[in-house]
């Protein structure tokens, strides 16, 4: 068994075209979960009463289970509720007007909210909170502390971990494929099922996923060192 190295490069630019749903597929679910744990990492800091053991048991649950458990509990489960209600209350809405993406990003969505507020909810505690006290005393309201204060450096810490989650969802994308959407490795298997030669598509993918890995880390590398400016003196 030789490997054609050609057939490398003709598998990256095929495979190439499948990277706007991909990106489509990591980075929604991380801004909507960005969202989701910051509203998660506010009521278990605070302890919000009934709402923080369901937040807890949210982030339990959701960590202690994989990516693809959650796609393929909201892509069968969801649809069987929706249906169920329509029927209930007479709508003409059906789920199968529904398209399959949007089930995997509500599914990844509510996996990134999990893991977003860990990482959130470990900046904020990281932050001295005699600042968020310094604040208040000077009449800043608890809001205007926690977004002028207190956020910002709490995003600055947690800058490494959002890399390893945007990459680990990179990754995670790749499960879409189950559900027949058509991302990075869903069209290494197609372009490797038309030509039979698996690795050199598998090869092909995987140069596409370091060079994506490595880009992040540059870029996370750079925006750490604006946002963590304070540390210096104000040297950027």
């Amino acid at each position: 068994m030789q490997i054609d190295i050609l057939f490398i490069f003709t598998a990256l630019i095929e495979i190439f075209k499948a990277l706007p749903l991909t990106m489509i597929i990591t980075l929604v679910p991380l801004m909507i979960g960005f969202l989701i744990g910051i509203g998660i990492t506010l009521i278990r800091i605070r302890k919000v009463k009934g709402l923080y053991r369901l937040a807890n048991f949210y982030v339990s649950f959701i960590r202690g289970t994989p990516a693809l458990m959650h796609i393929m509990l909201i892509y069968l489960g969801l649809p069987l509720l929706i249906d169920k209600l329509a029927g209930t209350f007479q709508w003409a809405f059906q789920s199968t007007s529904i398209p399959i993406l949007l089930f995997v990003l509500m599914a990844l969505s509510l996996t990134a909210g999990a893991y977003m507020s860990e990482i959130i909810r470990a900046g904020i505690l990281a932050v001295d909170q005699g600042q968020l006290e310094a604040a208040e005393s000077i009449g800043m309201t608890n809001f205007q502390a926690m977004r002028r204060i207190v956020f910002p450096q709490a995003i600055a810490v947690a800058l490494p971990n959002l890399c390893n989650i945007f990459i680990g969802f990179l990754h995670t994308s790749s499960i879409a494929f189950i559900v027949s959407q058509k991302e990075l490795t869903g069209a290494a298997n197609i372009v490797a099922s038309n030509n039979l030669k698996f690795l050199e598509a598998y090869i092909a993918a995987a140069l596409i996923y370091w060079g994506l890995t490595i880009i992040s880390e540059k870029v996370t590398a750079l925006l750490e060192k604006r946002a963590t400016v304070y540390n210096r003196g104000g040297v950027a």
